[in-house]
């Protein structure tokens, strides 16, 4: 038997029913940007010249300050939305077009804080706006195959990860396998699933002079497989298997986006 609600419920009853409709909506992108932090002030310009070896430029965090030099609109989606390059879809000058940028907090800022700040940059700046989707498509899997002394346990677990390209190889520190997947999908161009079930941060080298083909025998000057090179480097030295797959991926849908207001 149905108990009678009291009067004072009753009336309350579609005003709690209009909050919860409210609370489920997906996004309310006035309210949402306006809780965002923002930088006080921020500088864009088109990119001096370029970093060496670095698909995604220079970025660096000290203090107050965030300096991005020869960046992407794509390497800012990555970092202020942690995805990869196939998870964007765009038009083409957010890969191609590159910029420097100083943006300054009013006070020191971490992180994850910076992240925020930069969504609101690329909102304010870029007018960007988006939704996301998710899309089949051929990804890469991570998984260990075995243990191998190249993967060290850094030995400053507190530092911030460090990543530095050469013509012929990486060195990583303090760095995070699945961070190390994020970077993967850039020369591969396609996503770089981290299944390892690896949370530590490492120290580790890799070079491929090794696994590069022998180029008095290259006649044809035909181009190596860098995939191929990767996935004996990665297996080889660090115990690392990379595996083709299939699976669901979330890609950022751009709606709008603008080249940079002036500063």
């Amino acid at each position: 038997m149905q108990l009678p609600l009291p009067a004072r419920i009753r009336a309350t009853l579609p005003i709690a029913f209009a909050l919860l409709a409210l609370a489920a909506l997906p996004f309310f992108p006035a309210l949402a940007q306006a809780q965002k932090p923002a930088f006080a002030v921020a500088t864009i310009r088109p990119a001096k010249q370029s970093v060496q070896f670095e698909h995604d430029g220079n970025t660096e965090l000290v203090g107050n300050t965030l300096r991005m030099q020869d960046v992407t609109v794509a390497t800012c989606l990555k970092l202020a939305y942690h995805i990869q390059d196939r998870q964007i879809a765009g038009p083409d000058w957010l890969q191609s077009d590159r910029f420097d940028i100083t943006a300054k907090a009013d006070d020191a800022i971490d992180e994850d804080t910076m992240k925020h700040m930069l969504q609101s940059l690329l909102a304010d700046r870029f007018n960007l706006s988006f939704h996301r989707e998710p899309r089949q498509m051929k990804v890469i899997v991570l998984t260990v195959v075995g243990v191998h002394p190249g993967l060290n346990p850094t030995s400053a677990p507190d530092a911030k990860p460090f990543r530095q390209n050469s013509a012929n190889g990486t060195v990583a520190k303090s760095m995070p396998i699945g961070e190390f997947a994020d970077f993967l999908s850039g020369p591969l161009q396609i996503p770089v699933v981290d299944r390892t079930g690896l949370t530590g941060k490492y120290d580790f080298v890799l070079d491929f002079t090794p696994y590069l083909p022998d180029p008095s025998k290259n006649m044809d000057g035909t181009r190596p497989d860098t995939t191929a090179i990767l996935k004996a480097a990665m297996q080889d030295e660090l115990g690392l298997k990379m595996t083709g797959a299939t699976a669901p991926v979330e890609v950022l849908v751009i709606d709008r986006v603008e080249k940079p207001t002036q500063n």
